[in-house]
């Protein structure tokens, strides 16, 4: 909390001191407590109880400069287990240019911790009161590099064109994100005692909304590599970590549903790290396809279907087995959905819902596998949150 407290003041005095601040400022804000249960899975934790780490505190604004540059940012108290550390973070705190403006093209720059706007949900993934679910489908949204995904230190265009076809958003970006020592952990467990940098991440992303139809098209591109240097007494060696993803988009919205849908490929290569010499290069693919239905203005239902193989030359993980003796189940991670909103008052919502896990491949950390407490391929989860916004 001390943390939140210093991103707070941080925040504070980059939007309240302003001169213009006072007259062209906006704040909002969440706060978000929830219950979780999980059996035989360290997703949470190892206890098969019900636990109270769905915890989610957030503040953010931005502030008008000068009539072409804005000034913002949030930060947040986080609390999910095994899913992401546990504190404080600034998601984002950045400048934002607006460097073209004049009839069909639009054009901002984005300079500091700038967000990603490059997948449906990766823009809004922070704000809990935005997610159509407690928690996003894994394949696409892996709650271990969420910190890393939400935004990096570097550069953002963002534009969008309207043409006779419809219109076009387009979004570039390149920089990097911090990685602390408990996110080192989460990736490759407590026996690692080195540190994990990464170099860069590069992505790009073309959206279309057809004028024809509430119908949204697109596809995202992604490349990234990090760096593994090994401490004293590691196990580790030194290394580097590739992470190369395209992904296909698509989203229709009708008046009482919508149909959601994103698959990707991923390729992922180590060199080093494991041990010196060692090379891995494989390809994993996933998506999730999900539908809404409003029930009422403030009743949702959701169901979903999420899956993801790491590998898809060895989709039912035999080969991982016979080779390292993991369990084939570590090897995929599909997960049916069901869930339910409830807006019951003005800024306060309800969500519940249920997820039948089959496979643990999204289960932290990710280089040294924790077996013994995840010894079964079936696992649920349940989630109840309520949030409160303003």
């Amino acid at each position: 909390m001390i943390r939140l407290l210093k991103l707070l003041v941080l925040i504070h005095c980059c939007f309240i001191w302003l001169p213009t601040a006072s007259a062209n400022s906006s704040w909002h804000g969440f706060v978000a407590q929830g219950v979780i249960r999980t059996n035989d899975s360290t997703f949470v934790d190892a206890e098969e109880e019900w636990s109270p780490k769905l915890t989610e505190l957030g503040i953010n604004g931005s502030v008008d400069l000068t009539p072409s540059i804005r000034l913002a940012g949030q930060a947040v108290y986080l609390n999910g287990g095994n899913r992401y550390p546990e504190g404080a973070r600034l998601d984002y705190l950045f400048f934002d240019f607006d460097i073209y403006d004049k009839g069909e093209l639009n054009l901002n720059l984005h300079l500091g911790r700038y967000k990603n706007y490059h997948w449906i949900y990766s823009a809004t993934r922070d704000v809990p009161h935005t997610r159509p679910s407690i928690i996003l489908p894994q394949s696409v949204y892996f709650d271990g590099f969420r910190d890393i995904a939400v935004g990096s230190d570097g550069a953002a265009l963002v534009g969008s064109y309207s043409n006779n076809i419809g219109e076009w958003e387009f979004n570039w970006s390149y920089g990097n994100s911090p990685v602390s020592r408990k996110q080192t952990e989460i990736f490759f467990s407590e026996l690692s005692q080195g540190n994990i940098e990464q170099d860069f991440t590069h992505q790009l992303s073309v959206f279309l909304r057809p004028k024809a139809g509430p119908l949204q098209l697109g596809i995202s591109l992604l490349d990234s590599d990090f760096s593994y240097e090994s401490g004293e007494q590691d196990i580790l060696r030194d290394g580097i970590a590739t992470s190369q993803r395209v992904m296909f988009t698509l989203q229709y919205a009708a008046e009482k549903w919508d149909l959601t849908s994103e698959i990707m490929q991923e390729r992922v290569v180590f060199r080093g790290i494991l041990a010196d010499g060692f090379l891995q290069d494989t390809k994993g693919q996933g998506g999730y396809i999900q539908g809404r239905y409003f029930l009422s203005r403030d009743i949702t239902l959701l169901a979903r279907l999420d899956m993801l193989d790491g590998d898809k030359d060895d989709r039912g993980g035999d080969f991982l087995q016979a080779t390292t003796g993991i369990p084939d189940y570590f090897g995929f991670h599909d997960t049916g959905t069901i869930g339910v909103t409830w807006n019951f008052k003005q800024n306060w919502r309800i969500q519940a819902e249920f997820h039948r896990v089959k496979g643990t491949a999204r289960i932290t950390p990710i280089i040294f596998r924790d077996v013994a407490n995840n010894p079964d391929k079936y696992t649920n989860i349940f989630a109840l949150q309520a949030t409160y916004w303003f």
